[in-house]
């Protein structure tokens, strides 16, 4: 008799992001000389493998990041039992973030509980969390930093993540309310990070399946009061905006989101790509001032005649590459920096943040930060 169908789908979700890291190091220059085995992805390869047969200590290091909830308990489950089964090691990291009362207590407990899954190394790591952007994105970004460190620290291959499809739905719902473009509607990717460090196996699964597999595993779990708390916005998305849109517009409303962000990803791919190869035709560098960013130049012509999606994404990436900070240009910068191609009239310089100004000097753009 064969696992629990919810146990069977974490397992393949986790066996086929395994299957690509493996692909990826057998790729690369450094395995070249002895490609690794790669898993089979037939269901017959879920039934259990010898408990004796462990990787070699050289063997790829896959690591899971675990909070302790659901969805990162059957995570670390799922690659507890495949890793050995496809030839990899397999780890896990909790982040200790520090804003609850005996948060220090619960890493314990989770580390604990990983380790009785078979994973090593383990490691809990405490962190600060700062104010920068509000407490959500504060702790998201000391978050990433600590799991960056600790790949880098354990030489992993890859980091797992536990985001469910109901966590891309409610990612897509607040990029929605931001009024936000196409690539924010795109949520969260596959693979993502420096390197493709970040995998997301769990995307096309329900968070209902992945606590069915904790329940019939007899797992463990922390349910975080944050989750609930309604002064979190993804708080109130996940048990009042979705439910009420679920009520008005029936079922399959996570679904229908999830679905968005895979086709806004295509498309705001696609739209990066292109605006990439027009970048190259329209913009040039000028030599950075002492301890200054470059100063970018932009043919207007050129610009002009691309479709506006993309004249503004080169419009963006020039800014970046000027020195304007990425988290602080938003789509009303960009516009008004739109307007020195398509509504010229001679105004002055636009200001953006990061000391960066934008200037139409004849028949080009000048950005530079003062």
């Amino acid at each position: 008799m064969g696992p629990h169908p919810a146990v069977a789908a974490i397992r393949l979700a986790v066996r086929r992001v395994l299957h690509d890291i493996l692909v990826a190091h057998s790729a690369a220059p450094s395995a070249a000389s002895s490609p690794s085995a790669l898993p089979s992805l037939s269901p017959a390869s879920s039934a259990p493998g010898p408990r004796g047969s462990a990787p070699r200590d050289d063997a790829p290091l896959v690591l899971a990041a675990c909070s302790g909830g659901a969805d990162s308990m059957a995570l670390a489950s799922a690659l507890a039992f495949e890793a050995p089964r496809a030839g990899l090691r397999a780890g896990g990291v909790t982040v200790d973030h520090g804003l609850q009362q005996g948060s220090d207590v619960r890493a314990a407990e989770v580390t604990d509980r990983m380790r009785a899954l078979g994973l090593a190394p383990v490691e809990a790591i405490a962190v600060s969390v700062g104010r920068s952007g509000g407490p959500e994105a504060a702790a998201r970004d000391a978050r990433y930093t600590a799991l960056d460190a600790a790949a880098e620290r354990h030489g992993a291959a890859a980091v797992l993540l536990g985001h469910t499809r109901d966590d891309q739905a409610e990612t897509v719902l607040l990029g929605l309310a931001r009024g936000s473009g196409t690539r924010s509607l795109s949520g969260m990717a596959w693979v993502s990070g420096a390197g493709g460090r970040y995998r997301r196996p769990f995307l096309q699964l329900d968070r209902h399946t992945v606590r069915e597999a904790c329940l019939a595993q007899s797992l463990p779990v922390w349910d975080d009061p944050h989750n609930v708390d309604p002064s979190y916005t993804r708080s109130r998305v996940r048990h009042e905006a979705l439910p009420i849109l679920e009520k008005a517009l029936g079922k399959g409303v996570v679904e229908a989101l999830a679905r968005t962000a895979q086709l806004s990803r295509d498309d705001a791919d696609a739209l990066d790509a292109w605006a990439a190869r027009a970048e190259a035709d329209v913009m040039t560098t000028a030599p950075a001032a002492a301890g200054g960013a470059q100063a970018v130049h932009l043919d207007a012509v050129g610009l002009h005649g691309l479709p506006t999606a993309v004249r503004r994404r080169v419009l963006r990436r020039a800014a970046i590459a000027a020195g304007a900070p990425a988290g602080s240009l938003f789509a009303r910068h960009i516009e008004e920096v739109d307007r020195l191609i398509t509504g010229w009239r001679g105004q002055r310089a636009i200001n953006l943040p990061g000391r960066v100004e934008v200037r139409r000097e004849g028949g080009r753009l000048v950005i530079r930060q003062g």
